[in-house]
């Protein structure tokens, strides 16, 4: 196969890819289904790891010998949500015009999906010495989930990959670091009173005052560290994200939620700065409630974690940069399951087609060209694999 019928390929299935609106708080069944119909088409066996509910599934396949530890190809199936109203043409209808591909999903990260699947033959009739993995997950929009069980079951059920290359949009850049996003939630529990008969209740939204202060302290101590100027910008940050609290004007707020998240880089020390917010919690926010409301409370709670990842010199990065021709790798400040494979002991790298800044955007689109370079990439892959 030639690299021009696997771009024209790769087209084919990422119209069909598009056409399912796998927005994340749906199903994925329906597009796993096909990949695993596609798959199973040219003789390649794929094994799912549902979700707890069963509505959403993560596809694992190998393509080459059994028993020998491969390249995972790493990609999500969900997308954002994408509002019609905002788009010029159906957000789940692959658009061509001048060069660009547009639908949702295409740039993040349906397009490399497409030019795996498109490849997924060419693999197959190559005679490789090492395998080639594919890795398909689930909710990586919503915290990198569906990721999480597959990987646990590495080394179980399903092989452990010698390496895996994550096909986040970097525009065929070679990334060797991210940065992580850890997201936490305070529930403040006060007591309701009427407005005019404050001293009754344990007002929630005022305790929330230096939870706000310290977190605003927090914010700029990050910017204040040594700049790494590889990431943009060159530091951690903290944002306070969500605030909702009370009922009406005239009683006193008996609760109060506040979210907030951190886009950590690698060697930032995360549970230090979360026993600050606890003690924070404990020691400012709690006590003055107590003193009208026995039975008050501030819980804090960590809702997601996504490890930053810093993969050091190793062999993936090297194979990276010869299969993609650069010198140099880049680091980025949004985050992918790289972290998360690293953690597990499989060395990462991500390296996939298209522009972040399409992604999430209305009218999201792909160039044709960067597809072209996948399939050349993936190729040379598959020189490599047949070898190594």
């Amino acid at each position: 196969m030639t690299t021009t019928d696997t771009v024209a390929s790769t087209l084919a299935l990422l119209e069909r890819l598009v056409a399912f609106d796998t927005t994340s708080h749906k199903s994925n069944r329906d597009l796993v289904a096909f990949v695993q119909a596609e798959l199973e088409r040219h003789g390649i066996a794929s094994a799912l790891v549902p979700s707890e509910d069963g509505t959403k599934v993560s596809l694992f396949a190998t393509i080459g010998p059994e028993g020998v530890p491969g390249i995972g190809l790493s990609g999500h199936t969900d997308v954002v949500p994408a509002d019609p109203a905002a788009w010029t043409s159906d957000p789940f209808t692959l658009r061509r015009d001048n060069g660009r591909l547009y639908g949702r999903g295409t740039a993040d990260m349906k397009g490399f999906l497409a030019c795996v699947l498109a490849m997924a033959p060419e693999f197959k009739r190559r005679r490789l010495a090492t395998p080639v993995h594919i890795v398909f997950s689930y909710d990586e929009e919503t915290g990198c989930i569906g990721v999480r069980p597959m990987i646990a079951e590495m080394g179980e059920r399903l092989p452990k990959p010698r390496a895996v290359i994550v096909g986040e949009p970097t525009g065929m850049a070679v990334v060797d670091a991210h940065k992580g996003p850890v997201r936490w939630q305070v529930d403040i529990t006060g007591r309701a009173a009427h407005a005019s008969m404050p001293h009754l209740g344990a007002n929630a939204i005022a305790a929330a005052g230096p939870l706000l202060a310290a977190l605003a302290d927090i914010e700029r101590e990050l910017a204040e560290r040594p700049p790494d100027v590889r990431f943009t910008p060159p530091y951690p940050t903290l944002q306070v994200t969500e605030i909702e609290g009370g009922t009406a004007t005239n009683i006193v707020p008996a609760a109060c939620r506040i979210s907030f998240g951190l886009r950590a880089m690698p060697g930032l020390d995360i549970a230090a700065i979360e026993r600050r917010i606890a003690r924070v919690c404990e020691t400012e926010c709690l006590p003055p409630l107590h003193r009208a409301a026995p039975e008050a409370n501030v819980v804090l709670r960590q809702t997601n974690l996504v490890p930053p990842f810093a993969a050091g010199p190793s062999e993936i990065v090297a194979l990276a940069l010869t299969l993609a021709r650069q010198n140099e790798t880049e680091a980025v400040s949004y985050a992918t399951e790289a972290g998360l494979f690293q953690a597990a002991g499989i060395p990462s790298v991500v390296c996939g087609p298209g522009d972040i800044a399409q992604a999430h955007t209305a009218d999201e689109w792909i160039a044709v060209s960067e597809i072209e370079r996948c399939c050349a990439f993936l190729t040379r892959l598959a020189d490599w694999a047949e070898t190594a």
